[in-house]
């Protein structure tokens, strides 16, 4: 389990050490929101650092929802968010704030079901129906006709979702409404729901834990976290009818020719493509657009213009995929506008 802050370093370089030149002072910036792209950012972070010694990152993994909060009460620098910000949300804001895609990302369906070793098909009205709490058995027809050849136990389904404010929610709910046109209507898309059946836990940090702890056991969680802890997940069929399982080409392929607006807020879940896996996202840093400080705003802007060439080398390393070059090329004008 993370501590929830996370730091780029250890400790500020005594005296400022190589790279931190005459006139160069030392700047602090923090960060919260996201634990979807926490392994990232950390990574991202300590790299950023060791080229300019005198900028220093310290992010708060607390969930989407925490990180826009802490945004709009101006107690962070940035926030980090897997769901763009709303409509209300933006104006709420004192000033402009500006959606940076980072990396693309999936949320996959992991589990924990007892005597069964080979790997589970799942459908998008399946899984509507398991987070509903209507489909309530692990050999329930739809999972047996899903999973030909599989013998699936009659046991209770122990379903497990996010208690925070999640952008990994958000992304999970947002499948769930193209999918299942019920859950659309009766519980929807959003960072927080009303979960109508299941457990929380706190961050995908929480959720993969309890999982991996739970017999009979099912939730989602970002790609990495089940990677990482060695939890199954299983394919989710997609809009092509074809079960596609979560690695860097099938995210890749959700976001393949898709128009990004001008705003970068934009969703690609339930994406078109037969190799596509449905339940794929952009990430985004929360930026204000105007930067009073002169250390931070230099910070920024350099990150930015680090992680959208270097930092993407090191984002398959982690088992997310990097933005598309034309994405790219966006966010480099875009970084001009930040004041």
């Amino acid at each position: 389990m993370r501590t929830g802050w996370a730091s780029a370093v250890c400790a500020l370089l005594a005296g400022c050490s190589a790279g931190c030149g005459a006139g160069n002072t030392f700047v602090m910036l923090n960060g919260a929101g996201a634990t979807f792209s926490y392994p990232l950012y950390a990574k991202w972070f300590d790299e950023f650092h060791k080229i300019h010694p005198n900028f220093q990152i310290n992010y708060q993994s607390i969930g989407s929802g925490g990180g826009i909060r802490q945004l709009l009460a101006g107690t962070v620098d940035f926030g980090a968010s897997d769901s763009p910000m709303t409509y209300e949300q933006l104006e709420q804001a004192k000033l402009k704030t500006l959606h940076f895609p980072t990396v693309l990302g999936a949320v996959v369906p992991t589990y924990n079901v007892a005597g069964v070793t080979q790997e589970l098909n799942f459908t998008g009205e399946a899984l509507a129906g398991i987070f509903a709490g209507k489909i309530k058995k692990w050999n329930d027809p739809q999972l047996v006709k899903a999973n030909a050849g599989v013998k699936l136990p009659g046991s209770d389904i122990v379903v497990i979702h996010r208690s925070d404010a999640s952008g990994t929610s958000f992304v999970w709910t947002d499948y769930l409404s193209k999918v299942s046109e019920e859950w659309k209507k009766t519980t929807g898309a959003s960072t927080s729901v009303n979960w109508p059946a299941g457990l929380g836990a706190k961050g995908n940090e929480g959720v993969a834990g309890l999982v991996k702890q739970t017999p009979d056991s099912i939730g989602y969680v970002e790609l990495v976290y089940a990677i990482q802890n060695q939890m199954a997940y299983g394919p989710v069929r997609n809009a092509s009818g074809k079960f596609v399982k979560a690695d860097l080409s099938s995210v890749a392929a959700a976001a393949a020719g898709l128009p990004m607006p001008e705003d970068f807020r934009v969703s690609i879940t339930n994406a078109a493509g037969e190799n596509a896996y449905p339940v794929s996202s952009f990430t985004w840093l929360l930026i204000p657009s105007r930067i009073a400080d002169a250390g931070k705003h230099q910070a920024i802007v350099q990150f930015l213009q680090w992680m959208l060439v270097d930092g993407q080398k090191l984002a398959p390393a982690l088992s997310y995929a990097p933005l598309p070059a034309e994405v790219v090329g966006k966010e480099t004008a875009a970084v001009s506008q930040i004041h």
